[in-house]
């Protein structure tokens, strides 16, 4: 058993109060769901839903383990898009105004170089300008 979908899996059943709605929703059928919830039981040697024909309630120890559910899958998720955003390279649209004399000297014979290392990236350079601050 896959401790990370048995976790996805019961925090969805928990949220959506049904084992059939959690299975739409993560579009597999009830039956795996229900053994993954039993698998999972027995693993923790607890009883962590109270099921009746009309509903699903947490058990003490149920809630206990959902909230630290809810934190494990919150802080892979936090990992895995702060990993997925390293290998992106910037894009957009970015404007910049500045005196000529600055742009000439500093920004333009590097202008290329920029654009080489961020082609995701319009640059729009304005001439003339004068700072304030």
């Amino acid at each position: 058993m896959d401790r990370f979908e048995a976790m996805r899996i019961f925090t969805k059943v928990v949220e959506s109060k049904s084992f059939t709605r959690a299975a739409d929703m993560l579009d597999i059928p009830r039956a795996s769901v229900s053994v993954t919830i039993q698998q999972l039981e027995a693993l923790l040697k607890v009883r962590l839903l109270q099921r009746t024909t009309r509903r699903v309630s947490l058990t003490p120890d149920g809630a206990t383990y959902y909230e630290n559910c809810m934190r494990v899958l919150a802080d892979i998720e936090d990992i895995e898009s702060s990993l997925s955003g390293t290998g992106k390279a910037p894009q957009g649209k970015l404007r910049v105004d500045m005196p000529g004399a600055l742009g000439r000297m500093v920004v333009m014979p590097k202008i290329r170089e920029f654009h080489t290392r961020y082609p995701g990236i319009e640059l729009m350079v304005g001439f003339g300008t004068s700072l304030s601050i």
